[in-house]
């Protein structure tokens, strides 16, 4: 699979993306990845490889992987920055955003400024919110996630992390958005969607599907990934045919 390794120039940060346009089809509308808190455009090589031959893009945050570090700018308004830096090199026009855990913020945070551009949207178990993040969470995720799971450094860096803690703020992502909508939930105690998290997005999106994991919990790629690949192809022809998606 021949993929284009790239980055943005964003006032001087770096934002690296990979992108599938070589062996894509251009008939197909492509799909943009806003990949979790520390995930890589790289560990989504082989979902890319699943949906071609539809063109997909996957950036790295701010950073994360092969993306630059800078100093501050962590907060909801920064990480669109990103988005929007990776839409605007590659000229994209219209494409379906998929996030998953806190690159749900991101995602809808960026479809709620450019709804033209957003053909759908794919959220995988966050809620529609942008949360700050705890003192304690930082020291937490880096000594009992990062080090032990060796993602420190290569995934996410700690200034990332410290920048998060430092620069995020709390808010509410609900947004009238008539296109098709995915939400992809895990039903085991570890999802980070609620009963009441989930009426927020019946709430506020009309052209709703969504899509529980009984063998899942917050990581579903990682317990039932053939799964999750097919619901996401199949949602994306479908929503390509037009129409209200059941």
């Amino acid at each position: 699979m021949k993929l284009i390794s790239a980055t943005t120039d964003l006032g001087g940060v770096r934002i690296h993306y990979l992108d599938s346009r070589l062996e894509s089809d251009v008939s197909l509308v492509p799909i943009l990845v806003c990949p979790g808190l520390s995930e890589t455009a790289e560990e989504y090589e082989d979902f890319i490889g699943e949906m071609l031959p539809r063109r997909t893009i996957v950036l790295s945050f701010r950073g994360r992987g092969r993306s630059d570090t800078p100093l501050s700018g962590y907060d909801l308004q920064d990480h669109v920055k990103d988005i929007e830096s990776v839409v605007q090199q590659l000229q994209l026009r219209r494409f379906h955003l998929y996030g998953y855990s806190r690159g749900v913020s991101y995602a809808l945070a960026y479809a709620s400024l450019h709804p033209e551009r957003v053909a759908s949207l794919i959220v995988q178990d966050y809620p529609a919110e942008h949360k700050a993040m705890t003192a304690e969470w930082t020291g937490s995720y880096i000594d009992d996630y990062l080090i032990p799971t060796n993602r420190l450094t290569t995934n996410i860096r700690a200034e990332a992390v410290h920048g998060i803690h430092r620069d995020s703020t709390a808010c509410d992502i609900g947004f009238s958005f008539g296109k098709p909508v995915l939400v992809m939930r895990g039903l085991l105690a570890d999802s980070l969607i609620s009963d009441e998290q989930l009426r927020s997005y019946k709430q506020h999106f009309r052209n709703l599907r969504i899509e529980a994991f009984s063998e899942s919990g917050h990581n579903i790629r990682g317990s039932e990934k053939e799964k999750l690949d097919r619901t996401i192809e199949d949602f994306l022809n479908e929503s390509e045919k037009g129409g209200k998606i059941e």
